[in-house]
């Protein structure tokens, strides 16, 4: 078995009950022999960017240590998606979860399936801000991660949720 790598998930969800969505999508996540949890984020609500008119989301970050590959970790965040009942009808459209792979390590993968570090990552305060709340020392692409969302244009659509 190959060693274990942090991998950097972001999580996103604006249909049903999306507080729920989330803390069952990371148990799920959890719940495979090759996935370790290593750390959640707290919970931001976050307004839409991109895509059609809608409501907001619920965003968190969690790290993991896998022993998946890249592909692999990709196909099982489709299935815990698939278990919530996610369509990709609409792109950047409402949802009921979205699981992205924002880091795999340090490694990059560029191919018609996947793109590892995520390529919008950077520019996304909803994955930034909850990232540099659950570890305030990250680092993307040689970045301070809390750096990156404080410039983020969509840096003010972001707040702690403190709701249930």
């Amino acid at each position: 078995m190959s060693a274990a790598v942090r991998t950097v998930l972001a999580l996103g969800s604006n249909l049903g009950e999306s507080r729920t969505t989330l803390s069952d999508a990371v148990a799920a996540l959890a719940d495979h022999p090759a996935m370790k949890l290593v750390a959640v984020s707290p919970v931001a609500r976050t307004k839409p960017v991109g895509g059609p008119e809608q409501p907001d989301y619920l965003n968190l970050v969690a790290a993991f240590e896998t022993t998946l590959d890249p592909h692999q970790l990709l196909e099982h965040c489709h299935q815990v998606e698939n278990l919530h009942q996610r369509t990709r009808e609409v792109r950047w459209g409402p949802r009921t979860l979205d699981v992205d792979i924002i880091t795999y390590g340090t490694e990059h993968v560029n191919d018609d399936d996947l793109v590892i570090p995520h390529p919008r990552a950077a520019e996304r305060a909803f994955v930034l801000q909850p990232w540099a709340w659950m570890d305030p020392d990250a680092v993307l692409e040689g970045e301070p991660v809390a750096e990156l969302a404080s410039r983020a244009q969509d840096h003010s659509g972001v707040e702690l949720f403190e709701g249930e």
